[in-house]
């Protein structure tokens, strides 16, 4: 079962409430060693708030940090950038993640920006025109999501599409790999996986 954490330094703790001098990124960094640690396949560099050349910079301190805390046997963490392949690219990573829009790159688009480069894409996806046409692309990955439902900041419950849409998603996408993504917790991750997902993915559930 693939495994597939997404960074959001944001819903964590207050960076403004660290101390004067003390690095905001710095639990990205440790984040991405623990995972390595722990045998996760994927990391998503997920901070759209920086600009190109602090993306690049945590970018690669995540990318050491991960090569150092990899275990001596196992995956190593891969590590993709969220939407930048452009900064992807600058800073050695192994892929992007292509959020779902149509403002969005292609699988192509990314693969032209990596010119010929092994890049790993993992592509967002909501709907079965979607999986269809990242599965068509060539994409490695698609991240099918919410699967389960989930109560949004404002308090709004949005509903979660279900295993049976999941099973649904996984035939569609047929070779490639369908995480689950949204509600997914060590509880229900199997019953993904018994869906016919090849993974699950999450920000909170690999915190």
């Amino acid at each position: 079962m693939f495994r597939y954490a997404i960074t959001d330094r944001r819903s964590g703790q207050n960076e403004l409430n660290l101390p004067p001098g003390s690095d905001p990124l710095a639990g990205l960094v440790d984040q991405a060693k623990r995972l390595a640690a722990e045998g996760v396949d994927f990391l998503q560099l997920r901070e759209k708030d920086l600009e190109a050349k602090e993306l690049i910079g945590v970018a690669r301190r995540i990318i050491t940090a991960a090569r150092e805390g990899a275990r001596a046997t196992g995956p190593v963490l891969r590590v993709l950038v969220n939407g930048r392949a452009d900064v992807a690219l600058a800073a050695g990573a192994d892929g992007v993640h292509l959020p779902s829009g149509p403002e969005q790159l292609t699988v192509e688009q990314v693969r032209r920006v990596f010119a010929g480069c092994e890049a790993i894409v993992s592509v967002a996806c909501h709907t079965l025109a979607e999986v269809e046409r990242a599965s068509g692309e060539g994409a490695d990955l698609v991240l099918f999501s919410p699967v389960f439902g989930k109560r949004l900041t404002g308090g709004e419950e949005l509903a979660g599409a279900g295993l049976e849409r999941l099973a649904e998603i996984c035939r569609v996408a047929g070779p490639t790999a369908v995480l689950a993504l949204g509600g997914v917790t060590l509880e229900n991750a199997q019953a993904c996986v018994d869906a016919g997902a090849k993974g699950v993915a999450g920000i909170r559930l690999f915190r």
